[in-house]
């Protein structure tokens, strides 16, 4: 069975189970004001095990916490970077209305985006309390405004890592290509940055707290360098590895802009050369499962404390990541591996245990999902839509798709059934889903599609603003680099 198909088994026919919504209970403050564990995940493509992404991945914790309430297979990200689609999380105003759509362009700087009332100013402005640790923006366009205290600092969104000793590097061979790089570090999983992340986040759910709380915990794994401790890697033997399932002239009915999108002559080329494949797969796979377990210790102290029953878990990763589908690697596209992210729910008296919703929808929509659930004023400018009701009833009827952009005027309308892309020279992709999974077959250039196309057309957005003039590029390999 295919990746995808089993992916769309399992999100098929499968009824929540029997238990009910937890009943949303008081917390020590003596209110019933829900608090807000909100936690972000770095380049996490949908490789976990409760959406059968891949079959050789261990993600216990991650898929617990999804049987726990609404696991959104079909979520898709307002952007495939980190920058802009942090941005757009964030603000809950998409790419092409703010003119961010990389990750060089400092997002406060947009006209639109200037004065912005992000999700933890909102929170604060109704007597909670917001702090975090960990990534959350982009790591060169932090945003202190938005928090009242942040671990490691207001400058600084997390600790570094350690690395390998310098003479070691890199430690796939590849020359030149900076943190494109994986293998084991031989630390204890204590010295890693996410750890210690977790740790600052654990401590806060241990603590008394007066006023309802926002608190938001940004793990950095599995973005790269895939660099974790040995015993993750050891959870993965190289020979039993699974590749990604390839087509070698994928790329001869994809317009050129999607081309330069992929780079196959760089990333998948130097892999192939340098017979990486196969670890660089092992290193990714390691990267989730450390992280699992990172998730799995805050969600193990939320249980533990006082305020399980009154805390709503949202936990989303920021955008998918390709492993050499499509002959690309990294993010930076417009198809589903780069785009298809992570996204669940758990919202004491209102989502069941065990609940699956194969809707399309987007990174956009957790802002006013989140004002819909603590009952906070209503922003009209935010762009995404509620999915309360797609959390009451995950099989409540849905006809919106969801909306990705890439650069300006570069944009991919995802449907239950469709993709359709249409680039800035209005170049197109169209692929159906239902026979197609993989994405190989490109029909826009078929006429009887014509309707089709038409029709997903007009979600593409009215406006594309200019783009908000980036940053000096930062070295590879610095924070805020990728």
């Amino acid at each position: 069975m295919k990746r995808r198909d089993f992916l769309k088994v399992a999100g098929t026919g499968m009824a929540a189970l029997t238990a009910g919504p937890i009943r949303l209970q008081a917390g020590p403050d003596g209110t019933s004001k829900p608090n807000v564990l909100f936690i972000a995940i770095d380049d996490l493509n949908d490789w976990i095990g409760c959406l059968g992404g891949h079959p050789d991945v261990k993600t216990p914790n991650l898929d617990a916490l999804a049987a726990r309430g609404v696991l959104f297979t079909s979520a898709y990200c307002a952007a495939p970077a980190c920058n802009p689609s942090r941005a757009a999380l964030m603000t809950g105003i998409r790419p092409a209305t703010s003119g961010v759509y990389h990750n060089s362009q400092p997002w406060r700087k947009s006209a639109i985006l200037k004065d912005v009332v992000t999700i933890p100013q909102h929170f604060m402005a109704h007597g909670y309390s917001a702090t975090g640790a960990g990534k959350i923006y982009h790591d060169a366009f932090l945003d202190p405004p938005s928090w009242m205290d942040y671990w490691p600092s207001q400058t600084k969104s997390r600790p570094d890592d350690p690395t390998p000793p310098e003479d070691k590097l890199p430690l796939n061979g590849i020359p030149d290509a900076a943190h494109f790089d994986w293998g084991p570090v031989d630390v204890s999983p204590f010295e890693m940055g996410d750890w210690q992340v977790a740790d600052r986040t654990i401590e806060h759910l241990r603590k008394k707290h007066d006023t309802p709380f926002f608190r938001a915990c940004g793990f950095f794994r599995p973005h790269l360098p895939w660099y974790v401790p040995p015993k993750y890697f050891e959870q993965y033997p190289l020979d039993g590895i699974t590749l990604p399932i390839v087509k070698d002239d994928d790329l001869d009915d994809v317009p050129p802009i999607g081309k330069s999108m992929a780079k196959p002559e760089k990333d998948h080329a130097n892999v192939i050369k340098y017979d990486q494949w196969r670890k660089a797969v092992q290193a990714y796979l390691a990267s989730i499962s450390f992280m699992d377990e990172c998730v799995g210790r805050v969600i193990q102290a939320l249980d533990e404390s006082a305020y399980r029953d009154n805390t709503i878990i949202v936990l989303w990763s920021d955008h998918g990541w390709h492993l050499g589908e499509k002959l690309h690697w990294r993010k930076f596209a417009l198809w589903e591996e780069a785009t298809h992210n992570v996204l669940m729910v758990i919202a004491p008296g209102v989502t069941s245990a065990g609940g699956r919703c194969d809707a399309p929808v987007n990174l956009l929509d957790i802002y006013p999902t989140l004002i819909d659930l603590c009952n906070l004023d209503k922003k009209p400018e935010l762009e995404g839509v509620s999915l309360l009701p797609l959390l009451k009833n995950p099989y409540t009827p849905w006809d919106r798709p969801a909306l990705t952009t890439h650069g300006r005027n570069n944009h991919s309308v995802r449907s239950a059934r469709w993709r359709y892309i249409q680039y800035s020279d209005k170049t197109e992709e169209l692929y159906d889903h239902s026979k197609d999974t993989l994405e190989w077959t490109n029909l826009a250039g078929d006429p009887q599609y014509t309707a089709i196309k038409a029709d997903l057309q007009k979600w593409l957005p009215s406006t594309n603003a200019e783009d908000v003039p980036s940053e000096p590029k930062k070295p590879k390999g610095t924070a805020g680099a990728e």
